[in-house]
């Protein structure tokens, strides 16, 4: 529509748009809709004839054409064609070292100057004229994004969601924010002798035009892609130039960057000014095909010159620096394509990550590149490398650092890559993007399968109505839009042997554009496999792909006949707080099924971002806590197995036990059966030591024989010696297996595994029971209360007006109850973030479960010679429904113990389905200390147990709980078979160390947990600094009989049913304590 008014600006730096005072304005104003009659139209009356004409003296439109920003026709402009990632040396000694500063290429990151500008046609628009002042301008960092440095409206998070209004592809003009950079350089003496220079950004979020000198040199898009520009004629090779950018917060381009992520901008990757000589490489692509045998390679050199008729030399060096091939030759084209054979070439894997080191040289200058060989394909349908069947054990990877946001330090990506070897994670999905070139060295170099995946997304399409593909995704105008994504992921990445798929994006729906970016994919590199997960049919993929498939259905897809493309779990195990639960499920159908290649556990950390409360407390921050930020999508940005530092929480662990190399599965005898879960290596590498633990004790045991040769994926049998005649009762075996000092691929004296298993049952509550000194507990009335004290000293105390156990003291100290708040059975857990999410979190809060109190019917006591036994009968009940549970609670108590023995039946109109637990809740002081037997040291639940093994544990009793960065239910500590509450370390010592002892015997399911918070103020605490500022003098335990497991319901399946904790039952159970 014409422009028919302007804005008036004072501002030298805004278009002065001036309207003479004796200007005559004719105003049109036509507004049509197809719900408006012609009637209805309005339009301007037509003058009369005596009138005098309105007229404009003249007519300024701003902008007079479509930015670069809006244009989907502009991707690019005046950038060089997307190349192999690497830095030119000029000598090989340098190249070898691989030392980038002291390549031929100039590091321009640092402190730039910075402004921040509402939107591109806001600020000094001049800013990149020579004579412009920017002597006043703030300072910034590059890389960094600029949100997170004190600039603009602060990081906004959204899953899926569009931020701004949907118009594709046009993005807002008024709300686009506009970072302007300047920095000023001189061209180093040893880069002067180029021929080109080279601008070269590896990503700037979300588009950016660049000037040199006051001089345009072009503009581009692709956030996580390099852009890289000739700025030949434009540098000053002997005085300083002054590099000017301007970076759009959003373009056409954000619509298909829509990922699960902070919305965050500016130059977040490096600068640099390469120096290309009078010859030079253009690109190269190295291929390594193996033969049909997986013994011989053939390795391929495609090179691509800048003229022709040029010689170029080939040398290949092992891992230990002796040549392998040392050839030349002269092109008469401007490219060459050697190929030579190699005569049985170590192989590259991710268990063997055996990297050769290719020099080439041409003219003046020399550039290297790591080489493996390996073959990735498929035979009969069975993702295999080098011939081997290979299972992915992995995880999705953002780039994510708590306070440079998507600008990650190396040491931190170094990290991030070291913990995953250490968890046993074997593959990273780059999601959603090309990440950091780094990154690929490190994969590499430490051996990891990667799924490389374009920097694709445009999920927010689903929201706004209609065919959410028709949108872009099968769109022909954004086709080139599309393919240069692909394109730009196969050309930076083609070198790399880590990188075993490609992926077209994420949740970008399924279109014809997605054909297309597969069909540009495979004109670079026919070697590689394609993903894409919202191509459900494998239509255009080379395989099947799902996220957050409820195993069952993932194993219908397994047992499918005559089926040609294997199936992978690229989104799994949603690892978002308290979980994920059940992954050990999806780990053994891996293995079971050959169609399965495993898959990638969503996601590798939280993307909290350092925040500061108004008191001044650091806290990380999620989706609505930096403000002004709607639309939001709060926390689900906190999905990770590792916390916003990257440090492991709970779920790393059991994610890890289930993907260990070596699995124990089974004692027979002295026969214990094994498997190996190597994709290549054999067992030959490692140790094994089996020790046995039961109460208080462990008896260490001696080394077990490993058989030589076992090979991937098979069983094996280990035999035992030495095992003792008889065992106490509980007794586990328990195996390390642990890397010998001369292994090749594992650092020597690692455990990469270790299992348990039973020999001996645990005690019986009944046995137990028998073991009581004789005599008779002690038994008082005063006012409303019932006292009975046991032989140690403990005194029970039941008050008789509501049958409750709310006192506890010691005849040391009579006056000092330690009870704080009384006894209860409990159904109810504080939410985890997989309850919210999930059907069984809302339930509990639609039936007011949360809201449950014991109410109290009738209290019988009755003395015997040996004891006391007081029978409680009541309701346990929530307000405003009809359901419930009638309940009878049993005391015996003896000169030795109180036993609580509970019978329930739930009943009742919209009963809910499941409880969250059944157990006893209570308040107590002076616990410092807990010792239990079980499973430990770590929190463990019905679904997520595994990697917490047997034996007896001591731990403070505020480290018992664990701070999730949203506040949840934590530190259950399941399979207890005793816990004591103490004041200080020790045995079997009795009060004041001991204050209580809970013993479950051999009940299967038992738990408990100790924690200084009450579950409402979990329930009600958004942040765990708000959580500390509720800590309680005293701890609340639960001992617990059962507890429902956790599920991924956040995003997936909920708890499995054999995990479920359901109300179709009558509950019989019993507890000891003493």
């Amino acid at each position: 529509m014409p422009s028919s008014t302007h804005e008036c600006s004072s501002s030298s730096n805004e278009a002065n748009l001036e309207i003479r005072r004796s200007a005559d304005l004719h105003v049109d104003l036509h507004v049509t809709s197809s719900s408006l009659s012609h009637e209805a139209t309005l339009s301007s009356p037509t003058p009369s004839s005596s009138s005098s004409p309105l007229r404009t003296t003249w007519t300024d439109i701003q902008p007079n054409q479509i930015p670069d920003w809006s244009n989907l026709k502009v991707i690019h402009r005046n950038t060089l064609s997307p190349r192999s990632h690497f830095h030119l040396y000029n000598n090989e000694d340098e190249a070898l070292a691989g030392d980038v500063s002291r390549s031929r290429a100039a590091l321009l990151s640092g402190t730039w100057g910075f402004e921040l500008a509402p939107g591109p046609f806001k600020g000094s628009r001049d800013f990149f004229k020579s004579d412009f002042d920017h002597s006043e301008w703030k300072l910034i960092k590059v890389p960094g994004m600029w949100q997170l440095q004190g600039f603009g409206k602060g990081p906004q998070y959204t899953n899926v969601n569009f931020p701004f209004p949907v118009d594709p592809p046009h993005v807002p003009y008024d709300d686009n924010e506009c970072g302007r950079y300047i920095t000023r350089f001189m061209v180093p003496d040893t880069l002067k002798d180029g021929d080109q220079w080279r601008l070269r950004f590896e990503g700037v979020d979300a588009a950016f035009t660049v000037w040199v000198n006051g001089k345009e040199v072009g503009y581009s898009q692709g956030s996580r892609n390099p852009s890289e520009f000739d700025v030949s004629s434009f540098l000053e090779l002997d005085s300083e130039n002054t590099l000017c950018v301007e970076v759009y917060q959003r373009c056409d381009g954000s619509y298909i960057e829509d990922q699960d992520q902070w919305w965050l901008s500016g130059i977040f990757r490096d600068v640099w000014l390469h120096s290309f000589t009078t010859v030079h490489f253009k690109d190269f692509h190295i291929q390594t095909v193996l033969d049909d045998d997986y013994k011989d390679a053939s390795l391929t050199i495609d090179v691509k010159l800048n003229k022709a008729g040029e010689t170029i030399t080939s040398k290949l060096l092992d891992r230990n620096g002796n040549v392998v091939i040392s050839d030349s030759q002269t092109s008469q084209e401007k490219s060459c394509k050697c190929e030579y054979r190699i005569k049985d070439p170590e192989k590259w894997t991710a268990e063997t990550p055996y990297l050769y080191t290719l020099v080439l040289s041409v003219g003046t200058v020399y550039v290297t590149q790591k080489v493996g060989f390996r073959r990735a394909e498929l035979i009969d349908g069975v993702f295999c490398v080098n011939g081997n069947p290979v299972k992915i054990r992995g995880v999705n990877r953002h780039e994510h650092n708590s306070e440079s946001g998507r600008t990650v330090p190396f040491e931190a990506l170094r990290w991030d890559l070291q913990a995953m070897k250490a968890f046993n994670i074997n593959a990273i999905r780059t999601s959603h993007y090309i990440n950091d070139t780094r990154l690929y060295d490190l994969t590499d170099e430490m051996g990891f399968w990667v799924l490389d995946e374009a920097d694709l997304e445009c999920h927010g399409f689903g929201e706004v109505g209609g065919d959410p593909a028709s949108f872009a995704s099968d769109n022909p105008e954004w086709r080139d839009a599309y393919v240069d994504r692909a394109v730009q992921m196969v050309m930076r990445d083609k070198n790399r042997p880590s990188v075993i798929m490609w992926s077209l994006g994420n949740e970008a729906f399924y279109g014809s554009n997605h054909q297309a970016m597969y069909d540009a994919i495979k004109e670079v590199d026919k070697t590689r496999l394609i993903h894409y997960e919202a191509d459900q049919e494998a239509q255009t993929a080379d395989i099947f792909s799902r996220m957050y498939t409820h195993v069952d259905e993932m194993i219908k897809h397994a047992e499918e006949k005559d089926w040609k493309k294997p199936f992978v779990m690229c989104e799994f195990a949603h690892a978002m707080g308290n979980g994920p639960g059940a992954v050990q499920e999806y780990i053994e159908a891996f293995y079971k099924y050959p169609r399965l290649m495993g898959g990638f556990v969503w996601e590798w950390a939280n993307h909290g971002l350092v925040a500061e409360s108004e008191d001044g407390e650091k806290y990380f921050g999620y989706g609505g806590d930096f403000q002004p930020d709607e639309p939001n999508d709060g926390n689900f940005v906190m999905d990770g197995l590792c916390d916003s530092r990257h440090f492991a929480a709970p779920g790393l662990s059991e994610y890890s036990k289930a993907i260990e190399p070596v699995q124990v599965l089974s004692v027979k005898g002295n026969e214990v059966t094994i498997v190996n879960r190597y994709d290549f290596l054999t067992l030959d590498h490692l140790r094994c030591f089996w020790d046995l633990i039961s109460d208080r004790q462990q008896m260490i045991g001696k080394e077990i024989l490993i058989p030589k040769g076992i090979k991937p994926h098979s069983k094996a049998t280990l035999i035992l010696g030495g095992l003792p005649m008889t065992m106490s009762a509980d007794t586990w075996l328990q195996l390390a297996f642990m890397s010998r000092d001369t292994s090749k691929w594992v650092s020597p004296g690692r455990v990469v595994a270790d299992g348990q298993l039973p020999l001996t049952p645990p005690m019986s509550l009944q046995l137990l029971k028998t073991l009581s000194v004789p005599g008779r507990p002690r038994i008082q009335r005063k006012d409303d209360m019932l006292y009975v004290t046991i032989s140690k000293g403990t005194t029970f105390g039941f008050d008789t007006g509501n049958g409750t156990l709310s006192s506890l003291t010691h005849t040391s100290k009579p006056d000092l109850n330690l009870i704080t708040v009384p006894m209860a059975l409990d159904f109810y857990r504080a939410l985890t973030d997989n309850d919210r999410g999930g059907p069984f979190g809302q339930e509990w809060i639609e039936k007011r479960v949360h809201q449950t109190r014991n109410h109290f019917s009738q209290m019988t006591t009755t003395e015997t010679d040996s004891g006391c036994t007081i029978v409680v009968k009541g309701r346990v009940a929530p307000p405003v429904l009809a359901w419930g549970v009638d309940t009878t609670t049993t005391y015996t108590i003896t000169p030795s113990h109180c036993s609580i023995r509970v019978q329930a039946k739930p009943s009742g109109l919209l009963l809910p389905s499941t409880f969250a637990r059944f157990g006893l809740s209570f308040g107590m002081r002076d616990i410092r200390i807990v010792e239990w037997f079980g499973r430990g040291p770590g929190e463990s639940y019905a679904d997520k147990k595994r990697a917490q093994k047997f034996n007896t544990w001591g731990w403070a009793a505020d480290a018992l709980f664990y701070n999730y960065e949203y506040p949840q239910d934590s530190g259950n500590r399941a399979d207890a078979r005793w816990v004591e509450l103490r004041t200080r370390w020790g045995g079997d010592d009795e009060y004041p160390n001991r204050l209580l002892r809970a013993r479950f015997g051999d009940h299967e399911g038992a738990s408990f947990s100790v924690t200084p918070y009450a579950t409402r103020d979990l329930d009600e605490c958004r942040h765990p600094f708000e959580l500390r500022r509720r800590k309680r003098d005293d701890h609340i335990v639960k001992l617990d009989w059962f507890h429902h497991g956790l599920g991924t319901g956040s995003c997936g399946p909920a708890t499995l049913p054999r995990y479920q904790l359901m109300t179709d039952r009558e509950f019989d159970v019993e507890v000891l304590l003493d």
